[in-house]
């Protein structure tokens, strides 16, 4: 019996190939059912995301103490002061872009690249941020930048701007321990509800979102000014 040439290559050729098929079937089913969630979440609030799910099962294996605290409002019920102080912190272009800022990353990786020859600061637009609460964890890695970039445009054609940024204020972390949303960052901070938010706390809340754990309003003094000024500059 003459054995083909080559044979074990052909046919490990069409396991790789069989393999990506049922690898790129996989992403769009789970592309799809984003989608789906998506819509849903136009109309539904969330009941948990996955980083307030990656925080429950944290504190299973710390010492710390954990109680999720979370309450829903309307956007009409988070103060304005807050809502232009998270996007002049985040997301300055926030009603500009369609979910990527490609401007922000193009100037970001020229400035990494030249100053300091690697690529460090992140330059994830709010609409992104929410996909990765969503549907991801803190954890950096390619898959879910990846996420982000894929789903982020999906995002904002489901879901209207107000929207988007509903959802993030009312599922962001905002404090140690399990503080979720601006209504409960705001009682948890300042004893206040969300929409009772000074000029200047809403400033301080903001410069907080990106170490919520360790970042404490009272100690951001230096940076709440700048979002101030930024909000001035942006005539708000």
């Amino acid at each position: 019996m003459i054995v083909p040439k080559f044979r074990g290559r052909s046919v490990t050729r069409r396991g790789l190939l069989r393999a990506a098929r049922w690898v790129a079937i996989g992403l769009a089913a789970i592309y799809i059912l984003i989608g789906v969630n998506l819509i849903w979440l136009r109309f539904v609030d969330p009941w948990f995301t996955m980083v307030q799910a990656q925080r429950r099962v944290e504190s299973w294996f710390s010492k710390g103490k954990y109680q999720k605290r979370r309450t829903q409002v309307p956007l009409a019920k988070i103060a304005p002061d807050l809502q232009h102080a998270v996007i002049a912190a985040e997301d300055g272009r926030f009603y500009q872009h369609h979910g990527i800022d490609w401007q922000v990353i193009e100037d970001l990786i020229e400035d990494d690249l030249i100053e300091d020859g690697k690529l460090g600061r992140g330059g994830s637009t709010i609409t992104q941020q929410l996909i990765k609460n969503l549907y991801a964890t803190t954890h950096r890695s390619l898959i879910r930048k990846g996420l982000e970039f894929a789903v982020a445009p999906l995002a904002e054609l489901i879901l209207p701007k107000q929207r988007i940024l509903e959802l993030y204020l009312n599922n962001i972390e905002w404090g140690p321990g399990g503080v979720f949303g601006a209504e409960a960052a705001a009682q948890y901070h300042y004893r206040v509800h969300a929409s009772q938010l000074s000029r200047d706390q809403a400033a301080r809340l903001a410069v907080c979102i990106p170490a919520p754990r360790r970042r404490r309003p009272a100690s951001m003094t230096r940076s709440a000014g700048i979002v101030l000024n930024r909000m001035v500059q942006m005539q708000w």
